[in-house]
């Protein structure tokens, strides 16, 4: 794939049986993302680790990198007999410099599309804690408020998000996140029980 579409192809083999912090065994044209063989994976995989995706293969969806590329990407997820999770494949194509001359035909041919693509939102970390920061940076930026002055509903929604994206598979994640919202590792899994009944009860 990578020698088929040259250097602005990036292909990444996860082995998702590995701790997070290291599931990139195999990386070709790593410098699109900036990742390198032993690196983590991104926040969508690990919403499909955590189980709360039940299909997790997407295809052809467009995100942006940190420092501004412009990717179309698809994400594929490998399974053994029992319909584990063990592994998936991803293709970045970089299509910045399609995007900027494709800007530019329109302005030049007067021509504005109505419909705008839909973006999934990836994050590609270098490492687990840089992808945690991000989580925690999204999920402050729901409630709209510092994490240490949120009110028991407003922490449950905090928390909630947090569950939800996986964020509490990383490893040592819950001392992080009791340390900003100011509270006790007890408080925190109690929480957790009753976000994760609510849940269980809103399915049922």
């Amino acid at each position: 794939m990578s020698a088929e579409f040259g250097a602005n192809c990036e292909v990444v083999l996860h082995d998702l049986e590995k701790d997070y912090e290291h599931t990139i065994v195999d990386i070709r044209n790593g410098h699109i993302t900036n990742r390198k063989v032993g690196g983590c994976g991104s926040n969508l995989g690990l919403e499909v680790l955590n189980g709360n995706v039940v299909d997790g293969d997407r295809f052809n969806y467009v995100t942006t990198t940190p420092d501004g590329k412009i990717l179309r990407s698809s994400s594929m997820y490998i399974r053994n007999d029992e319909g584990k999770v063990i592994g998936s494949v991803c293709i970045n194509l970089d299509i910045t410099d399609t995007i900027k001359f494709e800007g530019f035909l329109r302005q030049y041919n007067h021509f504005e599309a109505d419909n705008q693509s839909e973006q999934d939102v990836e994050f590609f970390a270098q490492d687990v804690n840089n992808l945690l920061d991000y989580l925690l940076q999204q999920a402050q930026a729901l409630t709209g408020k510092d994490p240490k002055d949120l009110n028991k509903e407003e922490r449950l929604a905090y928390l909630s998000y947090l569950d939800k994206k996986g964020a509490l598979q990383i490893t040592k994640s819950g001392g992080r996140i009791c340390e900003i919202l100011g509270i006790s590792k007890f408080t925190l899994y109690n929480d957790l029980e009753i976000i994760r009944a609510q849940n269980a009860k809103g399915k049922s």
